[in-house]
């Protein structure tokens, strides 16, 4: 489905994360996924910013910026260096959604040390038993014109 861009944001940004949840959150598509009860850590240590996503239910509750050691304190986070989440995102918008070099499990695979990380390997499931919801979300941002820092 195709969907004209209204929002603009920075990634990485809050505002950037919270024009994605108010997207998934609008689509009636995203709730045909199925539930999701996850609190996710976002980290891109290269320029020290670290967000927490929280999805409840059949919506992405809550989006805001936090320290490192909160996005660790998480079900599970993603880290990646900024130049691979930019590429990512870049894929996302070129192709309406991940192709299959770009996808959440892809990258998780390819990377040396996980995209998915955790201090604790049941939470980490979480990533795995609700990886539809993580990857529509990160694919909805191909509906932001997305501009990088």
């Amino acid at each position: 489905m195709t969907q004209e861009v209204k929002t603009k944001a920075t990634f990485p940004s809050v505002e950037w994360f919270d024009a994605i949840r108010q997207i998934v959150n609008d689509d009636p598509g995203y709730k045909h996924i199925g539930t999701c009860d996850a609190t996710v850590g976002i980290k891109i240590p290269d320029l020290q910013k670290y967000y927490l996503l929280t999805f409840e239910a059949f919506e992405v509750s809550d989006v805001r910026e936090a320290t490192e050691t909160e996005a660790e304190s998480t079900d599970f986070w993603l880290e990646l260096p900024y130049v691979k989440w930019k590429e990512m995102i870049e894929n996302i918008k070129a192709n309406g959604k991940a192709d299959l070099h770009h996808t959440l499990n892809t990258i998780d695979i390819e990377e040396p040390d996980d995209l998915a990380r955790s201090h604790d390997g049941y939470r980490r499931d979480a990533f795995y038993r609700f990886n539809q919801t993580f990857q529509y979300f990160f694919d909805a941002s191909a509906r932001i014109d997305t501009t990088f820092q």
